[in-house]
């Protein structure tokens, strides 16, 4: 990630932090990721979620199906990407490693 510079746009910036973070997809102004895991990581998972969510103040979405935990993070309020969505998924990124410890 390069290092934030005042002619840059915020929205660059937070680009360039996204595509550090391996597996998040942005799609207009919600990124979202799609991870497997078992029940009991599904629910871990899932509770460090809504912790880390209400410090960055954003609810997320995020649904089981066929095995999969998807996760999708987007702001009704905001017409772009927020620093709170990309902070919000390095810490569930973090969170993830923990409980799979990959």
């Amino acid at each position: 990630m390069r290092a934030w510079r005042k002619d840059e746009s915020e929205a660059d910036y937070l680009n360039d932090a996204l595509r550090v973070l391996a597996g998040w997809i942005r799609e207009g102004c919600e990124i979202k990721r799609t991870l497997r895991l078992d029940d009991a990581q599904h629910a871990a998972l899932t509770e460090r979620i809504m912790v880390l969510a209400d410090a960055v103040q954003l609810r997320p979405h995020i649904r089981r199906l066929n095995g999969h935990t998807q996760i999708r993070l987007d702001t009704p309020d905001s017409p772009a990407l927020t620093a709170g969505q990309v902070a919000l998924a390095a810490r569930i990124e973090d969170a993830y490693r923990s409980i799979t410890r990959a």
